[in-house]
């Protein structure tokens, strides 16, 4: 029980540290798009066109079907194969493939427009669409959503207020705290190391979060069990 309790404090830890990264990378070096919370690029789309943007901000809204399929195709995944972290390496390998097709494909500029700036964004979206899926089918595997963070919030909240109206004498307070930490200081600290990565190096650094993710398959996979999904 301990170990399969440090597997979830792990997988969650790196999951949301990865979330953050994705989204704030492309956000930085591909034309302000959101990878992992898709939903956010309804609202980039409306802002540009009613300043006046060029015909590229319809590229955004590919992102939300890009996305559907990819959580499909991590339904499918789950429902074949019983090591249910396998989509955690597929998602590993998406991520080293757009990083290799980035680098390339030469250095990606942050100002510069460019249809291999989209392709690998595209692959990016596809990588956060199998975590989410992966989220949904095995919520237990981590303390809650690791890309969308309102819900981390809100938990985060109503556990204070648990805590204030017991007498600050409830004994799960603390644990509450410490999940919430994990989550929300993980996918800060993606965010922050995304777009300094992404400002330095574009497109290329999502190369990174690949090979972090191919490690954390291999760490908790011994320890993982035979679940299969209807």
């Amino acid at each position: 029980m301990e170990e399969k309790q440090h597997n979830i404090w792990f997988v969650t830890l790196v999951l949301t540290i990865i979330a953050g990264y994705c989204d704030s990378i492309t956000f930085v070096a591909a034309d302000k798009i959101f990878s992992a919370h898709v939903t956010g690029n309804f609202i980039v789309f409306a802002y540009q066109m009613i300043k006046g943007a060029d015909g590229d901000a319809w590229i955004k809204l590919l992102t939300f079907p890009i996305f559907m399929v990819a959580v499909m195709l991590g339904g499918w995944i789950a429902a074949k194969f019983p090591n249910r972290h396998l989509l955690l390496l597929c998602e590993g390998i998406i991520l080293i493939i757009g990083g290799i097709i980035a680098y390339s494909l030469g250095y990606i500029d942050n100002g510069e427009v460019t249809w291999p700036m989209y392709l690998v964004t595209m692959i990016v979206v596809v990588a956060m669409g199998l975590q989410n899926a992966f989220g949904k089918l095995f919520a237990k595997d981590t303390f809650g959503p690791t890309t969308m963070m309102t819900g981390n919030v809100t938990q985060f909240a109503l556990d204070i207020r648990s805590y204030c109206n017991s007498g600050f004498r409830n004994a799960d307070f603390l644990t509450g705290v410490s999940r919430g930490l994990i989550t929300l200081g993980g996918f800060l600290v993606g965010c922050l190391l995304g777009a300094f990565v992404g400002k330095l190096f574009g497109l290329v650094g999502i190369f990174l979060p690949g090979i972090v993710m191919v490690i954390c398959y291999y760490t908790t996979r011994a320890n993982t069990s035979e679940t299969k999904v209807a």
